[in-house]
């Protein structure tokens, strides 16, 4: 049969790889300190087992899609690597597609990436105390920004049901935490605090003032 002579899938330990490589990164750059944000990087990682089970291990999402749709699945190889891009699927399963969707997701990743890394050095370097220049002139969560960008450029790059249903619970899950985080945070700094929220926006600011932040990290990356 033509599917199963392109069948990519039952590699459990990439997918336990992957995982792993990825929970590691984001506790590193997310270190839970108390039970919200232990329960916030559960859904992180049931995100990541979801995500990389589906793509290595066992493609859930695109058995359930060619049972439904049998023959009007519009790629002769539905079980084949490539054709579980989705949407390299829904833009008609050319290389060009193929190429598109994956340059957006690692954009996107890659962004995320660089948000969680600048924030953590950031905060590491600041000893608890208030941080509002660098990268945080531009977003009070900077690091919770760089997290959904990198959900975006997964979700880009390989949409699953249960990722797809997962995310937004996420996102909800990350700002109930920078609102807990913020409370406290007021409570600690008080006026000096609230002065920074009343000009700093939460997790996007315009994007003029990202064009002018990804400037000065670029100047900065060069100056190194």
């Amino acid at each position: 049969m033509q599917g199963e002579l392109g069948y990519a899938y039952g590699m459990w330990v990439v997918a336990a790889f992957n995982i792993g490589i990825f929970l590691f990164f984001m506790l590193s750059f997310l270190k839970p300190r108390g039970s919200e944000e232990w329960r916030s990087m559960g859904v992180v990682a049931a995100f990541l087992v979801a995500l990389f089970s589906e793509m290595y291990g066992f493609p859930l999402t695109i058995y359930l899609l060619t049972g439904w749709l049998g023959d009007a699945y519009p790629v002769l190889q539905p079980f084949n690597h490539k054709f579980g891009h989705l949407w390299v699927v829904v833009f008609g399963g050319s290389t060009l597609a193929w190429a598109f969707v994956m340059g957006l997701s690692l954009a996107l990743m890659l962004m995320g990436y660089t948000l969680l890394s600048k924030g953590w050095t950031q905060i590491h370097a600041a000893r608890d105390g208030l941080v509002t220049d660098g990268i945080y002139a531009y977003a009070r969560h900077p690091q919770y920004t760089g997290l959904f960008l990198v959900i975006i450029g997964f979700l880009v790059q390989w949409p699953t049901l249960l990722t797809v249903l997962m995310a937004p619970i996420m996102l909800y899950a990350y700002v109930h935490l920078a609102r807990v985080e913020e409370r406290r945070a007021e409570a600690e700094f008080g006026d000096a605090y609230n002065e920074y929220v009343r000009k700093t926006p939460a997790f996007f600011p315009p994007s003029n003032q990202w064009k002018e932040f990804l400037t000065v990290q670029v100047r900065n990356n060069e100056a190194q």
